[in-house]
């Protein structure tokens, strides 16, 4: 198999590729952790320009990628295969990320808990198969978890913090016929062997700046917005962060003491929930409507010098970070995880 050179532009870094690989695995390969989300070439965030070059492209979504785009050279890394040597220029990056050089592991699992949280989320605890083993990741960033008896895998975010890696744990949402998630409800057993591989993504603190921070999340997105705060507890980060948390109704709430308990360990931490459904059975006298309202209600105009952590479905990011500008804050220090769902494209 041909083994071809990637110049990325504009930080010069350059990779090796073999043909049957993607351009994204083989920068993941190398230490290099471009920016990416659902890897599947449906969310768009590894979309760059090609300079140069030959290239081929696996199957992915138009809404991610327009024809019109791919006309004028624009390609998703996450489905990109390069057939000589390639000059490709960079649209979204971080250079204080791009050598993280987290190593990609596969490891096995055995599951240890599963827990229901809500109605339609559950937490599922996985220690891992050998004595010694571990992944490191940075808070945020997520893994695949390979579906039994397939090749397939689904992506989820690790809830549990990098100084607690000697297990891995994930909020994973139930789907109606999901291939992984439907397994949860008595199909997947405690002591079963599952294969993990990870860490994924470049959701994950900007320390640079020592910023106040919005946190919004929805559903199971919770997971990563609970693993970067609960880090920020342990390593004694000292910045103010609210967390704007959206739900259907009381039901779809969870953690809310943990949450609390968490005000206390990191100075600063407020927790605001919403429901956007709320009913007289809730006896809800919290926040009502959607996330993006509740936003617009609570923050004040100016915030300059603030950062946005947003993690949920795409809906809902899309909506709150028009909200989150129109309050000052700078659209690169706007920093999301969309919850692609995983199907055909």
């Amino acid at each position: 198999m041909a083994i071809h050179k990637v110049r990325f532009q504009p930080v010069n870094i350059e990779i090796e590729v073999n043909e049957d690989e993607t351009v994204l695995n083989a920068a993941f390969r190398q230490g290099i952790s471009l920016t990416h989300g659902c890897r599947e070439g449906q969310c768009s965030a590894c979309k760059s320009f090609l300079l140069d070059g030959d290239i081929e492209m696996e199957k992915y979504s138009t809404f991610a990628l327009p024809e019109y785009e791919s006309d004028e050279g624009y390609v998703l890394l996450c489905r990109c295969h390069a057939y000589s040597d390639l000059e490709v220029e960079l649209i979204n990056y971080d250079e204080d990320i791009l050598r993280l050089g987290i190593p990609i592991v596969t490891l096995q699992t055995i599951v240890e808990e599963i827990e229901p949280l809500t109605h339609d989320i559950k937490r599922l605890v996985l220690k891992f198969a050998e004595s010694g083993q571990r992944m490191l990741f940075t808070a945020g960033q997520y893994a695949d978890i390979r579906i039994p008896g397939s090749d397939e895998h689904r992506a989820y975010s690790m809830a549990n913090t990098p100084g607690t890696n000697n297990h891995l744990e994930f909020m994973i949402k139930l789907f109606p016929g999901g291939r992984f998630s439907s397994l949860l409800e008595g199909r997947i057993h405690i002591g079963q062997e599952l294969e993990v591989k990870g860490p994924y993504g470049v959701f994950m603190l900007r320390e640079k700046k020592p910023a106040d921070i919005i946190c919004v999340g929805g559903g199971s997105g919770m997971a990563p917005l609970w693993s970067l705060l609960n880090d920020m507890a342990e390593r004694g980060v000292k910045r103010k962060a609210t967390y704007f948390y959206g739900a259907r109704t009381r039901k779809d709430l969870f953690y809310l003491d943990h949450l609390h308990e968490l005000e206390g360990r990191l100075p600063g931490f407020r927790f605001i929930p919403a429901l956007s459904m709320a009913t007289e059975e809730d006896a809800w006298d919290g926040e009502t409507g959607l996330i993006t309202e509740v936003l617009d209600r609570h923050l004040e105009e100016g915030q300059l010098t603030t950062q946005a952590y947003l993690c949920g479905p795409p809906p809902m990011i899309d909506a709150a970070i028009p909200v989150l500008v129109r309050k000052g804050i700078s659209e690169d220090q706007i920093f999301f995880d969309k919850f692609t769902p995983t199907g055909k494209v």
